[in-house]
């Protein structure tokens, strides 16, 4: 959530930002200073009418002691009219108030001043490369074909347990997809100083209200039948929760957190894209990582936490490229983006298998994450987040960068003890 005061302060340089994502974005900071300024002004109307009561009140004691039982009762129904005014102020406030905080929610973050300016994914900029793509001697198999063939893949009984967008997986697939898991967290863990994390994947609304999930992407998510619960689209919401309303000490800082989790996505804007193969899935596997830093250290976090993303990759010896987002790309929480991009050979393009972003303290403000600095000031953190990886886009890159003419594939070196 943005600071109100930045937004009170410097309305014009908060809707440039914003009009950077999306043109239409300047209008609810308009609608956001107009509830704000109703709202202090009921409020201020409200401690005024209060102020007056009690004064008033204090009158009708002592003019009972004097005998003045008229004037008294005079003033008594003055304070009851008063009274009567400020219950109904309290419920304007309320309604107002409410407003007020569902206009700031669905307002994303301001995009840091380095991000390009852009429409949409097409005006990304590429930062660098890794490894070449493979050039194969024979037409490369989708990884669906692949996986049909072996008898590792099933799409069909994938649908008649759960409907499109489901698979069950057999044999070296389902071993491979728990060798990954393990491979990346003993990494995270091992070499890259993060603390694994086992968390539930059911959570409650305000939960996901604290990372940015809601109440933007709703129909997105997927809610449990007659209890307030969500599963979660990303272990980012429960590992960023982990402080929510928490003030933690300077020297706690930074926090480096990794967990496994299944995540759920309705996709509900995703229809007719990836239909075939395990690339766009209701339920997948993901390891993620969350860092909570102080203010200053971030965006030199967001730089190490991209290459520790980097690692699985490389380690695997899969070619990719990293691409900043821009301003028209960037997701809801994000101030800024680097996407890791592997190569899938079937396509004949890369693909998004991380995104790695700083979101500052737009989350923090939601989820009233802070810490106690020297001067014991409190301030709020940032907090990071990124794939470590998506486990089934990992297993994809694998089976098609590493697949030989007869059909079956090659497991990388560095996964063979795990497998």
């Amino acid at each position: 959530m943005l600071d109100i005061k930045l937004i009170r302060e410097k309305p014009e340089f908060v809707k440039e930002r914003l009009s950077l994502r999306d043109e239409s974005l300047p209008a609810m900071i308009d609608e956001v200073l107009a509830l704000d300024k109703e709202r202090r002004a009921i409020i201020k109307e409200i401690e005024d009418l209060k102020a007056e009561r009690n004064k008033l009140s204090k009158q009708i004691g002592i003019l009972f002691k004097e005998g003045k039982k008229e004037e008294a009762e005079k003033i008594k129904e003055i304070v009851s009219a008063k009274k009567e005014k400020i219950e109904k102020l309290e419920k304007e406030l309320k309604d107002t108030e409410k407003r007020f905080k569902d206009t700031m929610l669905k307002i994303p973050n301001i995009p840091a001043p380095d991000v390009p300016v852009g429409k949409d994914e097409t005006e990304n900029v590429e930062i660098r490369k890794w490894g070449k793509p493979r050039k194969f001697d024979f037409e490369p198999f989708p990884h669906w074909e692949i996986g049909e063939k072996l008898g590792i893949l099933d799409f069909t009984r994938g649908a008649k347990l759960s409907g499109s967008r489901f698979t069950v997986m057999y044999k070296e697939a389902a071993r491979l997809e728990r060798a990954l898991i393990n491979f990346m967290l003993d990494l995270h863990t091992k070499q890259h100083g993060y603390t694994e994390v086992w968390t539930p994947v059911l959570v409650k609304p305000e939960i996901l209200i604290g990372t940015g999930q809601l109440p933007k992407f709703e129909e997105d998510l997927y809610k449990v039948c007659d209890e307030d619960l969500y599963l979660i689209p990303t272990a980012e919401v429960t590992l960023t929760n982990l402080h929510a309303d928490e003030i933690l000490q300077e020297e706690e800082l930074p926090k480096y957190y990794t967990a496994y989790t299944p995540c759920f996505r309705r996709e509900a804007g995703a229809h007719g894209r990836d239909v075939r193969g395990i690339l766009r899935q209701h339920q997948f596997d993901k390891v993620e990582l969350v860092k909570i830093v102080k203010p200053e250290e971030s965006y030199k976090e967001l730089e190490k936490l991209v290459k520790e993303a980097e690692k699985v990759l490389q380690l695997l010896e899969l070619p990719y490229r990293v691409v900043e987002l821009c301003t028209g790309d960037l997701g809801f929480s994000a101030a800024k983006t680097y996407d890791i991009e592997v190569w899938i050979p079937s396509q004949n393009c890369y693909r998004e298998i991380s995104s790695c972003s700083n979101t500052e303290d737009f989350q923090a403000r939601r989820a009233k994450i802070r810490y106690k600095d020297k001067t014991g000031k409190n301030r709020l953190v940032h907090t990071l987040n990124g794939s470590g990886l998506a486990v089934g886009r990992t297993l994809i890159a694998i089976m098609e960068n590493y697949q030989k003419p007869d059909g079956t594939f090659e497991i990388p070196e560095v996964l063979k003890k795990y497998m």
